[in-house]
């Protein structure tokens, strides 16, 4: 009877813990799924704030390979910056660990 009984108890353990290791592969997969979406929208707002500039000069007729390789420029330094942050954070898990 109690040789059941802790079968049950372990078989409803390895449950638990296959429930979790579903739920923390989906977290994951929702965290990258996040950081796309952010790293996406700051592309976006990148070319906004770009093409907005270029609107207010009022310039009548922009030259877009220029408009162009300022999105190009503005998006490498955020990637960069994203980048420095990412490190950053590393560096900080790491020193938090040890």
């Amino acid at each position: 009877q109690n040789e059941k009984e802790l079968q049950d108890v372990v078989k409803q353990q390895e449950e638990k813990i296959l429930q979790l290791i579903d739920k923390s592969g989906e977290v994951t997969r929702l965290k990258e799924e996040v950081s796309q979406l952010k790293r996406s929208l700051q592309r976006a707002e990148t070319e906004a704030k770009v093409l907005w500039e270029e609107m207010q000069k009022q310039e009548p007729q922009i030259d877009t390979a220029y408009v162009q390789e300022r999105v190009l420029l503005r998006q490498e330094v955020d990637k960069l910056r994203l980048l420095l942050l990412e490190k950053e954070d590393e560096n900080q898990l790491l020193f938090n660990k040890y």
